[in-house]
């Protein structure tokens, strides 16, 4: 009785040890490379998500605005003028993966 809870025990030690390898190996060959100037633009934005751009919240108008598909911060409603400013700045300033720089209106 206890040589196969013993037995038991090492098995799943094994298989845990087998899928956490796997796991490890999977997250270094298949990770996304996230862009940070997305998770930046949405944390200067008002993060209201009304939807008042266009798109799904303000997640999806900082994506579009470094995807360059809005070059307009001003489609955001409820952002100050202000903020459009700095998060107009901050992406004419900030060069991307590629090493380019947008060009955004405030």
């Amino acid at each position: 009785m206890l040589n196969a809870v013993l037995t038991a025990l090492l098995l799943m030690l094994v298989l845990g040890a087998i899928l956490g390898l796997g796991l490890g190996v999977a997250d270094k060959f298949l990770s996304v490379e996230v862009d940070e100037r997305v998770e930046t633009v949405a944390s200067m934005l008002p993060n209201y998500n009304c939807g008042g751009c266009g798109y799904a919240g303000c997640s999806g108008l900082a994506e579009a605005l470094v995807n360059g598909e809005v070059t307009v911060v001003g489609t955001c409603k409820p952002c100050k003028p202000d903020q459009k400013a700095a998060i107009a700045e901050y992406l004419n300033t900030t060069p991307g993966p590629d090493g380019t720089c947008l060009k955004v209106k405030a």
